[in-house]
């Protein structure tokens, strides 16, 4: 009896042991996802210094002569510029009050287009719009133009002076990934029946999107590509970038990140760059293939070859996921709530 009493105290002991050392073991496990974790690594990213301007302003490529009023060097923390001669544009680089005097001038005007499809109406539509009216563009006259497969259950918004608003009705597509594809497209569409006799300049949108600061005029360019907020600090082996050859988008190296979220500029250069993804998305079709990050894949491709007159720092479509970053000053336009295992089904 004693010595089955031992036995049971040290199967007991090992049994103690054993979940003691699962425990111990556990402790270095927590520390290293804590420091290691998503939001660790996208913190620690943010201490990689951007690349920085070369130039001053009077060296800036872009056809908008008041683009050379912008201070390069004021925000020495970011990046100001690209080596091919496009202002990069973040708060504390330009004057407001001079940019919106500029175009009230000359009297332009501006047309938003978003596709609010499906149960993305209800969910993201009227805060989109309704936050556009006090901060997209000031000013200037805009026309927003709505694709939507039910014009219907569109929200009555209280428009400004100079505002306007354009329903059109679009197919549902089955897959999200179709609809986020086809829209370039319906874009281009649109462009040569309306916008290029109502507007000089269109700004694309994706309607899961908040504005919370100013969206003004500064932002107008001839090519307007958007730095994304997830990859603008990190090392450029980490874009995620098309990286099969058979794809249309494929690439192997490139400038930027951009995120298809926001694009914009003159109307011509728009509907060229949206005539040229949906040819080669309609391409990869054809050839059985899917880019990576579909329109986005093809966006980034086209500002490759194609390169932008103008790049917008993450302050103009930002992601309150990466976390808190010091350069990150002024956010104007915010990532809504993701409810994509609803929305998405």
């Amino acid at each position: 009896h004693t010595r089955r009493g031992h036995l049971r105290s040290a199967t007991k002991m090992r049994k103690y042991l054993k979940g003691k050392r699962i425990y111990l073991l556990c402790i270095p496990m927590g520390f290293f996802l804590a420091l290691f974790g998503p939001l660790s690594v996208r913190y620690f990213e943010g201490l990689i210094p951007m690349e920085k301007c070369r130039s001053n302003s009077s060296q800036l490529k872009s056809a908008n002569h008041m683009d050379n009023t912008l201070d390069l060097w004021s925000r020495a923390d970011v990046q100001t510029c690209t080596y091919w001669g496009a202002p990069v544009i973040w708060d504390g680089m330009f004057d407001p009050e001079l940019y919106d005097a500029f175009y009230r001038k000359t009297n332009t005007s501006v047309a938003l287009t978003v596709f609010a499809v499906g149960k993305y109406l209800d969910a993201y539509l009227k805060d989109f719009l309704t936050s556009a009216e006090s901060h997209f563009m000031p000013g200037l006259r805009v026309v927003y133009y709505v694709f939507t497969d039910s014009p219907e259950r569109v929200p009555k918004i209280q428009l400004g002076p100079q505002r306007s608003i354009v329903i059109m009705k679009v197919e549902k597509h089955k897959r999200w990934q179709d609809i986020s594809m086809m829209r370039m497209k319906t874009i281009s569409n649109i462009i040569e029946s309306h916008i290029r006799h109502q507007a000089r300049y269109v700004f694309c949108m994706d309607v899961d999107q908040i504005f919370v600061g100013r969206f003004g005029s500064e932002a107008l360019g001839d090519s307007v590509a958007l730095m994304h907020s997830f990859f603008y600090h990190s090392p450029k082996f980490m874009y995620t970038y098309d990286r099969n050859p058979n794809s249309v988008a494929f690439m192997e190296k490139g400038d930027l990140y951009y995120h298809a979220a926001v694009f914009g500029g003159k109307w011509e250069n728009v509907q060229h760059l949206a005539e040229s993804c949906y040819l080669g998305i309609m391409t990869d079709k054809r050839n059985q293939v899917e880019a990576l990050w579909h329109d986005e894949s093809h966006l980034n491709k086209y500002f490759w070859i194609h390169k932008p007159s103008k790049v917008l720092s993450p302050e103009y479509c930002w992601a309150t996921e990466v976390g808190y970053r010091r350069d990150l000053h002024f956010p104007r336009l915010v990532w809504a709530e993701k409810q994509y295992g609803i929305l998405r089904t």
